[in-house]
């Protein structure tokens, strides 16, 4: 289980409504910006703590790299940390598409890329899709499936990436 503090359903509907807000300040302030919107996919009531951040940190230096070895410009960067999770926003110089593949590479490639949640909205606020749906960590079917239908509980869910994280921060 996940230790930190909890949070409600209001809390992260906020949150979401925030999180909105602020990706459409960023886009006013950088008309036709590619937007990222980084965090982390943490189920349960526990969104963030010192090891979650530190994924957080981890994640975000990797996202930098990958946007600098693309040539892709930073224009802006936004970073919010809240018991919600934490959060990024980057305003980036670039082609949405070709963002978008680096960052499902990334997720895919990262020891822990299956806890990123790597969001590419083009200049008019659009998300890009996934080409590939993602992977439950417990069965390996499709999570939105595996989620809609509930057939995890949060408590194995949370289990699964306490494990993850562990042997993640201490090799």
């Amino acid at each position: 289980m996940l230790i930190g503090t909890s949070v409600e359903l209001p809390d992260m509907l906020m949150a979401r409504e925030a999180r909105a807000a602020a990706q459409q300040d960023c886009q006013k302030a950088h008309p036709g910006c590619t937007l990222l919107s980084f965090g982390l996919n943490i189920p349960g009531p526990v969104k963030t703590n010192a090891d979650l951040r530190r994924l957080f940190a981890d994640g975000l230096h990797a996202i930098e790299e990958r946007l600098h070895e693309g040539g892709w410009t930073i224009l802006e960067q936004r970073e919010h940390h809240a018991p919600t999770g934490d959060e990024c926003l980057i305003a980036i110089e670039g082609e949405p598409s070709a963002i978008k593949r680096t960052m499902t590479e990334l997720e895919e490639q990262h020891p822990l890329g299956r806890l990123f949640d790597i969001d590419v909205l083009d200049a008019a606020g659009h998300k890009l899709s996934r080409p590939t749906p993602r992977r439950c960590l417990l069965c390996g079917e499709q999570a939105q499936v595996c989620a809609r239908s509930r057939r995890h509980s949060v408590e194995d869910l949370t289990s699964r990436i306490n494990e993850m994280l562990l042997e993640y921060l201490h090799k």
